[in-house]
């Protein structure tokens, strides 16, 4: 039976993977790391990079925290113990080139274990949030998503897509994040058919996907030029982003009401965006497509 000192290690070793593959596609920006403490239990390394080359800003975190549940969030989960154990790795990066999607990635581990009582499971994803949507790049990003899930089991995929869907969707703008991705929470054996052990891989088998998938997308779009039109395009749909993470996201909302690092759980946020009051865009442009296909249900593959 895997530990949750297992995982932490595991997720501290993809974290670091991450961070150097992602400097090495950046050329110029380098993270700066500030390790951290939590009130009541645990702690974290935090590590954001900025003004690189490629990547604007961007947040390759790792937490381990415990202690006890606030009574609203055991309400949420069903509970009636208090000590929790949590871990996990959370990125989202912002380039500064619009042709390069933001991207965001999760993998966690949740545990209440008091006498012989258990809870325990895995959750995470991959969702992607193009400033404008290329067909062949949404197409690879999902082929990516779908390879990993298909080591598993075949039924991961097309449930954990439409999961992502539902999720990130915004709802008082009727339309999606991005494109999705993956988005699964919960997975023990019981919901899943596989082992402990298994669903672990799985996890780390996601965490492993984000490297090699993004630096793709980098390399492809880094060398598109931009006009300032687009640059505001890009402000423009940072500000769904923030409306999404600041309204419905659940790890915002844990993170906050567990009385989390707020630099941390706030790391999500771009260094500008903008809002502009009821825009419009031309007809037959590539704002107009890409805001046509913020929708549920679409099959990329």
């Amino acid at each position: 039976m895997i530990t949750k000192e297992q995982v932490a290690d595991a997720y501290k070793q993809i974290q670091d993977e991450i961070c150097a593959g992602l400097e090495l596609a950046d050329g110029k920006g380098k993270f700066e790391e500030e390790l951290w403490t939590r009130e009541g239990g645990g702690g974290g390394r935090t590590r954001i990079i900025q003004n690189g080359n490629v990547l604007e800003k961007g947040g390759v975190n790792f937490s381990a925290v415990e202690g006890k549940l606030p009574d609203n969030i055991k309400k949420a989960f069903g509970v009636n113990e208090d000590d929790f154990f949590a871990t996990g790795v959370s990125i989202v990066i912002h380039p500064n080139n619009p042709w390069v999607p933001i991207i965001h990635m999760n993998i966690r581990y949740f545990e209440m274990i008091s006498g012989e009582k258990e809870l325990r499971w895995f959750g995470g994803g991959i969702d992607l949030t193009p400033h404008y949507v290329i067909d062949e790049d949404a197409q690879f990003f999902h082929k990516s998503l779908k390879t990993t899930c298909d080591r598993f089991k075949n039924d991961f995929y097309p449930r954990f897509k439409k999961w992502a869907d539902d999720y990130f969707f915004i709802k008082h703008r009727n339309e999606t994040r991005g494109i999705g991705g993956i988005f699964y929470d919960r997975l023990n054996p019981e919901s899943t058919g596989l082992s402990w052990d298994e669903i672990f891989e799985f996890s780390k088998g996601v965490g492993r996907t984000f490297l090699p998938m993004y630096t793709e997308l980098i390399a492809r779009n880094r060398e598109k030029s931009f006009t300032p039109q687009q640059k505001e395009w890009q402000f423009q749909r940072r500000s769904r982003y923030v409306e999404f993470n600041l309204v419905y996201d659940a790890g915002t909302k844990f993170g906050l009401e567990t009385n989390g690092r707020i630099e941390s759980i706030l790391m999500s946020l771009p260094p500008q965006a903008n809002w502009v009051y009821d825009f419009k865009p031309q007809p037959g442009t590539e704002e107009e497509k890409t805001l046509a296909l913020l929708k549920k249900g679409i099959d990329w593959i």
